[in-house]
């Protein structure tokens, strides 16, 4: 039994290989800009060995960097981060009875986006092993990436660091853009999040709220309103 466990775990750090790659690059990004936002070293890696969420990472940086409260922090966390609780439902039946509490407490550790989509496309049956192996590699990439980032940013100049600010924003347009011209809902979001933070940021009264809790208004308002003018249909074609 412990040999097949075994055998399943490195198949699943085979799988999750190119996870792992990616997440270095995207990491190291993140590393650099925690340390140009004022954040050590240690700090930087201590969030991204605990964390694992990109979007929640960068936007928890903003909230930090702004010297936000922490209520402002858990609600941005909440907002950014809830789609894991949705995935973790959908993961939890296809391990079956046979898997214990703990092995799916450390499986919903490393429950990411990629992760995911790695754990729901096996054909074979699915095990802690296999998904466990999978976020294990995947976390390795993440950690490491932005350890790199992270010490290569503090031994850049100043201004070379405050440009690595860039790097953010020129993540998020290559991932939206291609999605927003393919899916009209998509689309409809990100232009209402882009109105609403542009109110937050230059209208008298509202501008004056605090960035993480601006974040937090922002994607629970252009979600419920592009939920309305633009429902997903479901796999029977119904809204």
């Amino acid at each position: 039994m412990k040999i097949l466990r075994l055998k399943d775990f490195w198949a699943g750090v085979r799988m999750g290989f190119p996870v792992c790659v990616g997440y270095f690059s995207v990491s190291f990004g993140f590393g650099a800009m925690a340390v140009a936002q004022g954040l050590s070293v240690w700090h930087a890696i201590l969030i991204s060995a605990t964390n694992l969420t990109s979007a929640g990472q960068f936007a928890g940086l903003t909230v930090i960097s702004a010297g936000a409260a922490i209520i402002e922090m858990i609600l941005t966390q909440l907002v950014i981060n809830s789609r894991y609780a949705l995935m973790s439902l959908a993961l939890g039946p296809r391990f079956g009875p046979s898997v214990g509490t703990g092995s799916r407490l450390i499986a919903a550790f490393f429950n990411t986006d990629e992760v995911f989509a790695l754990g729901m496309a096996r054909k074979e049956k699915l095990t802690a092993a296999y998904f466990i192996g999978a976020g294990v590699i995947a976390a390795v990439g993440w950690t490491s990436g932005t350890a790199m980032g992270a010490l290569a940013g503090s031994l850049l100049p100043v201004s070379v660091r405050a440009a690595l600010g860039v790097m953010l924003y020129g993540m998020f347009i290559a991932i939206v853009v291609p999605q927003a011209r393919q899916e009209k809902p998509i689309l409809i979001s990100v232009i209402l999040a882009l109105v609403f933070s542009c109110l937050f940021t230059w209208v008298p009264g509202l501008k004056a709220i605090s960035s993480g809790l601006a974040i937090v208004i922002c994607t629970v308002a252009a979600a419920a309103i592009c939920a309305v003018i633009a429902p997903v249909a479901d796999e029977e074609g119904t809204e």
